[in-house]
């Protein structure tokens, strides 16, 4: 048998295919340990697509003699290194993350339907009784807030019920349509922020606001004040 027969055989075609099987599965490990396991239950529209592409990449070569285990290699070098050089800017950049991943938007407000925000977000009439149906409720003049996430879900507040589903603050930014739902301003917030010795909400990693209390995680680990819950007027 010649040298090029050889590197033809069928034995050689299957062990390429089981290296670059294993090459794309400890890559995969890899990206999801170092950028997170937002991918696993996908929240945004780059989490979707991070998937789908991962999957191209290894489902487009694996069966490709032509493409070697080094250049496959390399493909998912660059890949690893665009995920997770996006999610560190993301998370260094509040307007770069609005601009990749969106905002929620409300669609249905104390009983009226947003027109222009259905518009916007393409979601039709008969989706938002679907969804709405799915949740139990069967009149929009129930509902208080309906917002239309980034992962497509759509998350109802009823009328007459506090808004456990919503931080007021995440990930230092200060959630304005989740203190529309507690009829709180954020002038409101900087004040209690200060009460409890903060200066800003930059400062806070997770705040959260329920029946009347708020409850805040700092970014400083270090300080006694990691975990604090305190009622407010």
């Amino acid at each position: 048998m010649s040298v090029i027969s050889y590197f033809e055989s069928e034995e050689i075609f299957y062990l390429n295919v089981f290296l670059k099987l294993l090459l794309g599965l400890l890559s995969l490990v890899l990206i999801i340990n170092r950028s997170g396991k937002g991918n696993l239950a996908p929240s945004s529209a780059m989490d979707q697509v991070q998937n789908y592409v991962l999957g191209g990449i290894i489902g487009g070569v694996i069966y490709s003699p032509s493409v070697t285990i080094f250049h496959f290699a390399i493909v998912l070098a660059i890949w690893a290194f665009l995920i997770i050089g996006l999610r560190k800017l993301k998370t260094k950049s509040h307007a770069f993350r609005r601009f990749v991943d969106g905002t929620p938007i409300i669609i249905i407000n104390h009983g009226k339907i947003d027109i222009e925000a259905c518009k916007k977000t393409k979601i039709t009439a008969n989706e938002i009784a679907f969804k709405l149906r799915r949740e139990g409720v069967y009149h929009i003049r129930d509902v208080k807030r309906a917002v239309f996430e980034q992962n497509g879900e759509l998350i109802i507040v009823l009328r007459g019920e506090e808004n456990p589903k919503y931080p007021i603050i995440t990930d230092g930014i200060i959630q304005s349509s989740v203190l529309e739902d507690v009829d709180k301003t954020e002038e409101w917030l900087l004040k209690e922020l200060q009460k409890a010795g903060y200066n800003s909400a930059s400062e806070i990693f997770l705040a959260e606001y329920e029946s009347g209390q708020i409850k805040l995680v700092p970014y400083n680990q270090d300080n006694k004040k990691e975990l604090k819950m305190f009622s407010i007027s």
